[in-house]
């Protein structure tokens, strides 16, 4: 079982502690604020 690891791990993890130390604790609310904003960046067409 492989998992993620390097840069991306990093990241999400940067993300993570964000929502954390902003208060939202919860990790289905952590979730979905995270899907929101990946598909705000998305490119629109």
């Amino acid at each position: 079982m492989s998992g993620i690891t390097g840069k991306i791990k990093s990241q999400v993890d940067a993300i993570w502690m964000s929502f954390w130390t902003g208060g939202i604790t919860n990790s289905i609310d952590v979730l979905e604020q995270m899907t929101y904003l990946f598909f705000m960046r998305s490119p629109r067409r």
